[in-house]
């Protein structure tokens, strides 16, 4: 609901969810080079501070680098997001060179995919806001190539649910307990998926105190809603939603409305404080 005038949000746990996210798909790298047989990656927790989650993955990206004897390619889509910017950040800081991570944005996808440079790639991080159906980035046909090196897949996005996910090839989220879901039928090397919903909680310090900051000032702007731009949009785009609900549950605001006289107008409800007036 609180928008700036570009129509971004003014406050989003976006960059924190793509660095958590890149950083699981880093060590899911390292974890399936030293162990191919296993089936999903250990269980993760919570870390009580960003630099600590970075030491582990620089950790594991040594492991990793030790047995494949290079260090991992990663493509970034939405990179130029602030999801894809968190991604980007986690592996630059982990010592990734900038010449192994491709910052792919919609410049790079308009000609739609499936695009054969993520299956070349080892880690795949999908980072896009999906607002209209799109072609895949990546299907069956794409991955069945020999010259494919993809063993990691993090959806940051998570459209696990949607008809028109551009990553078709999971149905279910992983989580911290089991932060990896295999692709069945895909072996040397094998297929992971990373669909964790909740990225941010993996840095809760960090993801919280960069949204309250973000959040603060449009806070500070709340004593004015009726003047403020941020809160008059607000208000506008939660009417015209409540105006979508069926009658009973319109009637119940209209209710709410009528016994609260501070309440704001809800357009579309007769009785409100608006149209009384």
């Amino acid at each position: 609901f609180l928008t700036d005038d570009a129509g971004r949000r003014v406050a989003a746990f976006g960059y924190h969810a793509g660095y958590a996210g890149a950083a699981l798909a880093v060590m899911a790298w390292a974890w399936q080079l030293e162990n191919p047989e296993a089936k999903t990656m250990p269980g993760v927790k919570s870390y009580p501070e960003q630099d600590a989650l970075l030491t582990a993955v620089k950790a594991n990206l040594q492991q990793g680098e030790a047995v494949a004897n290079r260090k991992p390619r990663v493509l970034v889509i939405g990179a130029l997001g602030r999801c894809g910017r968190g991604a980007v950040d986690l592996c630059k800081q982990a010592g990734i060179p900038d010449d192994l991570i491709l910052k792919w944005d919609m410049a790079e996808t308009s000609k739609g995919g499936p695009f054969d440079e993520i299956v070349e790639s080892d880690i795949f991080i999908n980072c896009i806001y999906l607002s209209e159906e799109i072609p895949p980035f990546i299907n069956e046909k794409s991955l069945k190539q020999e010259k494919r090196k993809l063993s990691v897949v993090c959806d940051v996005s998570c459209d696990t649910t949607n008809p028109h996910n551009p990553v078709p090839v999971y149905t279910e989220n992983s989580t911290f307990a089991r932060p990896t879901l295999p692709v069945v039928g895909y072996d040397n090397p094998p297929l992971c998926v990373i669909s964790i919903d909740h990225l941010p909680s993996l840095l809760p310090r960090e993801a919280s105190e960069t949204f309250s900051q973000a959040l603060l000032p449009s806070l500070l702007e709340l004593r004015d809603r009726k003047t403020s731009r941020v809160w008059q949009q607000a208000e506008g785009l939660f009417g015209s939603k409540i105006g979508t609900l069926p009658e009973g549950m319109r009637n119940t605001f209209q209710k709410m409305a009528d016994a609260m006289p501070s309440m704001p107008s809800i357009p579309g409800l007769s009785g409100s404080s608006e149209e009384k007036k």
